[in-house]
């Protein structure tokens, strides 16, 4: 009888082991959606000195909308899930049209703005890297 437990025991303990070494069923797709050293305006990628913190966060914005001008004093990067987003970068005097597929780089402490001017809603998923606790976007007075 003590054998049966230790059985039972023996097979949950190497299900798993078992199981990551089973071919996938799928084959599994890489598709690279960008590689980059420097920011959309051609600035070096250079990440925060201490204490990095990863922040990711979805946004929404309507058509018709366009975002206050800003900046950010950490990287922003943010991948296009749906939409036409245009972002005037107010430093450079540039505007950039980044659409469904598309990851931005966001500039580095260069005032810009975002605007939709399409029909539908622009869905971003953004990613923040800054130092533990700091604010990513500085509103322009």
């Amino acid at each position: 009888m003590k054998s049966l437990p230790f059985a039972l025991g023996l097979m949950l303990a190497a299900s798993p082991l078992y199981a990551d070494t089973q071919p996938a069923t799928s084959k599994v797709v890489v598709k690279p959606v960008m590689s980059a050293t420097t920011t959309s305006s051609g600035q070096p990628i250079v990440l925060p000195q201490k204490d990095a913190q990863v922040i990711v966060s979805t946004y929404e914005i309507p058509p018709g909308a366009v975002l206050p001008k800003h900046k950010h004093p950490f990287p922003r990067y943010a991948y296009v899930q749906a939409g036409t987003i245009a972002v005037t970068n107010l430093d450079t005097g540039k505007t950039q049209t980044f659409k469904t597929g598309d990851f931005i780089l966001e500039a580095v402490d260069q005032w810009h703005f975002g605007a939709n001017k399409g029909k539908v809603p622009v869905k971003l998923l953004v990613i923040d890297m800054v130092e533990k606790g700091a604010v990513n976007t500085v509103l322009q007075k």
